[in-house]
């Protein structure tokens, strides 16, 4: 492609005033004369950290990174991740899962609190905030749990397991008025935010395509096949399967390989969720009306009980379409560059949090007009933040949360925009088990012509546990 506009993500930050020391502060509500009074605040946060697996470490990490936070306190249902010790982690998982095992060993602390019930930590007064990294299908009860004690949250996506536990949740934070944001990273990423304004601007024309797309090839035997057995002597499995049907210990369930198992996640879940969120951000959308789903478990040989192969359809009020495939078994790329594709009338939009490609439109048949596009490539791959550390979507929401704490402003992604794009996944997987094209309300949040759909926003949870 021949480059005829290129800007880096230093040139673009310099001409616009977007910060990424953490935060976007345009996004973020906060003018730069409040956001220094902030950093200048000598008040730490003090955070309790709910579920310390893969996903909740790297977290702890991008905390500990901050200056006004105190790590307060852990809780997790395996002792190690609980205790931070490596040593005492069931050796097969260290030599199966390799890098899905935390490291730990953290420069910790010696007063955190240590608990194996994530109650007791949040009866705990002096804690300001959490963070909930555990399975999906936890988010809904311990993030309610947690506004409700008086706590903000920091909660992982996908957000739920459960449409109506993502309404429940809205409803809960609206109520109580605390602050809550959603780990969907891209939403911090600088790539993404000046795409968000310029593509709402016209910058490829009308929109009529997103695409998206997750390929991991897991042929032939995937996440294995085996029996059930004990569970590992420090792993609470009744309270990892919380409001979930009892279900004997499987050792490709926990840690880590719950996401391709149907009751606890889904691979929609674990990564359709960022795409679509992107994808609805810079159209403009915030559900869809209608959805499609194909797919099935073809030739992977494993105890998922999820596709291996799955393509989705999703349509649009305005006339637009979104699409998102999952391949898991197969190999190789849709797209020549990055992780979603826009097709607007004046071009077409490659991109990802690393940067972007536009490529102009050409007129087809019985079209005469002029490109009003020029090619267009731009770079996040040079970006420092000002302590000159590299740039870190993940951390801008770490920190972007922060802030939002101690000004109480709306985060990047709240609530309702994370339960809207984890809608998408659940919608998905509903299309798919029902086999037929499903018209939805996004105002109800009910399907207008399936009752066996509506049937599946939810499920009864397991006592003592209630929404």
């Amino acid at each position: 492609m021949k480059r005829k506009n290129k800007t880096t993500r230093r040139e673009f930050i310099s001409k616009t005033g977007i910060v990424t020391a953490g935060v976007a502060l345009g996004a973020s509500g906060l003018s730069a004369a409040s956001y220094n009074r902030i950093r200048g605040a000598n008040d730490k946060i003090n955070v309790g950290f709910i579920g310390l697996g893969n996903r909740g470490s790297q977290l702890l990490a991008l905390f500990m990174n901050q200056p006004d936070v105190q790590i307060a306190a852990f809780c997790d249902v395996y002792k190690p991740y609980m205790t931070r010790n490596r040593n005492l982690v069931e050796p097969r998982y260290i030599k199966d899962l390799g890098g899905q095992i935390p490291r730990m060993g953290e420069t910790l602390s010696n007063n955190i609190e240590k608990y194996s019930n994530f109650n007791k930590l949040l009866e705990n007064k002096n804690i300001d905030a959490v963070c909930i990294a555990t399975p999906d299908h936890w988010h809904a009860i311990q993030t309610i749990q947690a506004v409700k004690s008086g706590k903000d949250v920091y909660v992982e996506k996908p957000l739920t397991i459960t449409i109506q536990e993502g309404r429940a949740m809205v409803n809960a934070q609206a109520e109580t008025k605390r602050v809550v944001a959603v780990g969907l990273n891209r939403r911090g990423a600088v790539v993404y935010q000046k795409l968000a304004k310029e593509v709402h601007a016209g910058k490829i024309g009308r929109i009529t395509v997103g695409s998206a797309f997750r390929i991991n090839n897991m042929y032939p035997n995937g996440i294995g096949k085996l029996k059930p057995e004990d569970p590992p002597k420090d792993l609470d499995w009744d309270m990892w399967l919380g409001p979930r049907a009892h279900r004997p210990y499987q050792y490709n369930i926990s840690p880590y390989m719950f996401r391709w198992w149907s009751d606890y996640s889904s691979q929609m879940g674990n990564w359709g969720v960022h795409y679509m969120d992107v994808i609805r951000w810079m159209m403009g959308e915030k559900a869809p009306v209608a959805i499609s789903a194909h797919g099935g478990k073809y030739i992977v040989e494993d105890d998922r009980t999820i596709p291996d192969t799955m393509q989705v359809t999703y349509e649009f009020d305005s006339g637009a379409i979104a699409t998102f495939c999952i391949y898991e078994a197969s190999g190789g790329s849709l797209f020549q560059y990055g992780e979603v594709e826009l097709r607007g009338t004046l071009g077409t939009l490659n991109a990802s949090e690393g940067g972007y490609r536009i490529i102009p439109t050409r007129n087809g048949q019985f079209q005469t007009f002029k490109n009003t596009l020029e090619a267009e490539e731009f770079s996040a791959k040079d970006m420092v933040l000002p302590d000159g550390s590299s740039g870190n979507s993940t951390g801008n929401l770490v920190r972007n949360f922060l802030d939002c704490v101690k000004s109480r402003n709306t985060p990047l992604c709240p609530l309702e925009e994370g339960h809207r794009s984890t809608s998408f996944a659940h919608l998905a997987n509903i299309a798919l088990e029902i086999r037929q094209r499903l018209e939805w309300d996004p105002e109800k949040e009910l399907f207008t012509n399936s009752n066996e759909a509506n049937k599946l926003l939810h499920y009864e949870y397991r006592n003592p546990w209630k929404l």
